[in-house]
C-alpha cells in the first residue's frame, strides 16, 4: 500500500502549509465502486481518492487516495475491471473502508465538496460506505458538482459532458477512471472551462476562442450580459421592487466545523474567497449549499420498490399518512421545470388563507414516479375506509397530452416569519442566483415572478390529504428557483 502512505503523508504536509496559509479548502473527490450484476445489489466501494484545492489559487495543497477492500472480493467482476482496471488482487491486500474511514472523514467533514456527478453518485456511495461500518458520514458545508454546473454554464459544446468527453475537449489525455487521476483532471477541467467562460464574457462581440479540439465563437444568446443589460441593472433601485433581492449564491456557507487532523478551515473569509473566485471566473451556477437539502432525490434515484405508504402512529385521531422511500420521508427535485400557468389563488387553505399554486409541466421520469405514488396512495386510503373522493395528482394538457402537477407555495401564520415558508430564489441570463425576501403575502408580486413559459428548478414533498370527503397528493414547493429570461 505505498500509494495510500504517501497520499497520506501529502495530506499532512500539506495541512500544515494551508493551515498557516489560513485557506478555506475544497475536497475534490472521487470514488471507484464494483458494478452490480444483478438487481438489487448495490455498489462496493473499491477506491477513495481526494485532494484538497485552495479556493483563491485553485492549486492543490494535500491528496491522498487508497485502495479499499471490500466485505466480499466476488463483487469486482469481470464489468468492474473493464471499467476502471481494480482486480480483485490489487483490493485483496487493500485495508478494509473501516480502517480508513477516519482519514476520509477528516478530508470530508465540514469543507465543500466539488466532483463531477457527485450529487447523484460519489455521495450516496461514502454515505452508506460510513453507514455500513455503524458509523455517522461526514457531512458538507456546500456542494459543487461539476456535471450540472458545466452542462449548464458551458453548455453542450462537449457532447454529454462526462468527464471523458470534457478531457478529450480540452486535449488533456484519456480519463483513467481511478480516483485520485480523475479528480486532478476535474480540476484541469474546471480551470479550462473557467478560462474560456471569463474570456468569452469579457468580449463577447468580437473574441473568438482556439483551442485543441476547434473554434468557439460566444453568441449573444449564451448567457453573456450587454453593457447596456449591465447599466441598466446598475440604475435599477433597491426598493424598485416590493422584495429585497440578496445575493445568495452560496448561502449558508459558513458554518462551525470540528476539529480535525487535516487542514483547519479559515472561519472568516473562507467563503467570500469561494464567493470572489467563482464570481471571477463566471461560474457562478447554482450550487446545493443548504445540506438539509441532499435529502431531496431526483426522479432517477428514485427505485418504486423501495416506496412505502404508512400511517404516522403520533397521529391517532387525525391520523396523518406518509410517503417514504428506503424509511425516509420521499423528498423530490427536478431542474428546469415549465411553467404553463402561473399562481391561482382560488383555493383556501383549513385556516381560510388563500392557496398559492402554479401549474407545471414534468417530464417522463417525474411523472413515472409520481404515479406510482399517486396509485399506491388511493389504494392504501382506500384499504384503510377513507370515503372521501381521489383527486388524480397528474393531470394532462394541452392538444401534445403532457402530464402537469401542481405546485403549492403555502403561507405563513406568524407575523415575525417571512410570509411564504417556501424559499424563493430567482436566477438571472448570466447564472446569478438570488434570494428573494417579501414582505407580505401577495399574489400579483407571485404571478409576476412565476411567468408562463419561463422554468423553475424545484425542491419538494410529498403530503398525503384527506379532508371534506376529498383526498389526493399535494406537492408542497420547499425551494423554488425560478429562471429569469
Amino acid at each position: 500500500m505505498a500509494t495510500a502512505s504517501v497520499a497520506a503523508a501529502g495530506v499532512e504536509e500539506g495541512s500544515t502549509a494551508a493551515a498557516q496559509a489560513g485557506g478555506a479548502e475544497i475536497a475534490f473527490f472521487d470514488l471507484e465502486t464494483s458494478v452490480p450484476q444483478r438487481a438489487g445489489q448495490g455498489y462496493a466501494l473499491l477506491e477513495f481518492g481526494a485532494i484538497l484545492v485552495c479556493p483563491r489559487r485553485l492549486v492543490e495543497v494535500a491528496c491522498y487516495a487508497t485502495l479499499v477492500r471490500p466485505a466480499d472480493l466476488g463483487v469486482v467482476s469481470a464489468a468492474s475491471m473493464r471499467c476502471n482496471g481494480i482486480t480483485r488482487d490489487a483490493v485483496a491486500a487493500a485495508p478494509c473502508f473501516r480502517d480508513v474511514a477516519d482519514k476520509a472523514y477528516d478530508l470530508l467533514h465540514g469543507r465543500v465538496w466539488a466532483g463531477h456527478n457527485i450529487v447523484r453518485f460519489d455521495v450516496p456511495r461514502i454515505r452508506e460506505a460510513f453507514i455500513e461500518i455503524g458509523r455517522p458520514p461526514p457531512e458538507p458545508k456546500g456542494m459543487i458538482d461539476t456535471l450540472p454546473l458545466l452542462t449548464q454554464r458551458f453548455g453542450r459544446r462537449a457532447g454529454d459532458m462526462k468527464m471523458a468527453s470534457l478531457a478529450n475537449y480540452f486535449g488533456l489525455g484519456r480519463q483513467k477512471h481511478r480516483s485520485l487521476d480523475d479528480v486532478r483532471m476535474n480540476l484541469e477541467v474546471l480551470k479550462y472551462c473557467a478560462t474560456v467562460l471569463f474570456l468569452e464574457a469579457s468580449l463577447p462581440e468580437v473574441l473568438i476562442v482556439e483551442n485543441l479540439v476547434g473554434t468557439i465563437t460566444r453568441s449573444k444568446t449564451d448567457g453573456a450580459t450587454s453593457p447596456e443589460v449591465k447599466k441598466l441593472e446598475a440604475n435599477m433601485s433597491p426598493d424598485s421592487s416590493k422584495r429585497q433581492r440578496i445575493v445568495s449564491q452560496v448561502d449558508g456557507l459558513t458554518t462551525d466545523q470540528d476539529n480535525q487532523e487535516s487542514v483547519d478551515l479559515a472561519t472568516n473569509g473562507g467563503s467570500s474567497d469561494l464567493i470572489s473566485h467563482v464570481e471571477e471566473m463566471k461560474l457562478d451556477a447554482f450550487v446545493q449549499m443548504d445540506v438539509s437539502f441532499s435529502g431531496f432525490l431526483e426522479p432517477d434515484d428514485v427505485s418504486t420498490e423501495c416506496i412505502k405508504i404508512s400511517a404516522s402512529p403520533s397521529y391517532q385521531f387525525n391520523r396523518r399518512t406518509l410517503i417514504k422511500h428506503k424509511d425516509s420521508l420521499l423528498h423530490l427535485c427536478c431542474a428546469g421545470l415549465n411553467i404553463q400557468f402561473g399562481v391561482g389563488t382560488k383555493f383556501l387553505d383549513t385556516a381560510g388563507r388563500q392557496k398559492f399554486n402554479m401549474l407545471v409541466d414534468i417530464p417522463e421520469n417525474l411523472s413515472k414516479v409520481l404515479e406510482f405514488c399517486d396509485n399506491q396512495a388511493q389504494r392504501f386510503l382506500q384499504d384503510s375506509g377513507t370515503t372521501s373522493e381521489w383527486r388524480p395528482l397528474i393531470k394532462k394538457y394541452g392538444y401534445v397530452n403532457r402530464p402537469t402537477v401542481r405546485l403549492n407555495i403555502p403561507t405563513t401564520a406568524s407575523s415575525d416569519a417571512p410570509p411564504y415558508s417556501t424559499d424563493i430564489y430567482q436566477k438571472g441570463p448570466s447564472g446569478n442566483i438570488q434570494k428573494l425576501a417579501f414582505s407580505k403575502v401577495d399574489a400579483a408580486e407571485l404571478d409576476s415572478l412565476f411567468v408562463r413559459g419561463n422554468r423553475l428548478d424545484a425542491f419538494f414533498s410529498l403530503e398525503i390529504y384527506d379532508y371534506q370527503q376529498n383526498a389526493g397528493i399535494r406537492l408542497v414547493a420547499k425551494r423554488l428557483v425560478v429562471h429569469s429570461k
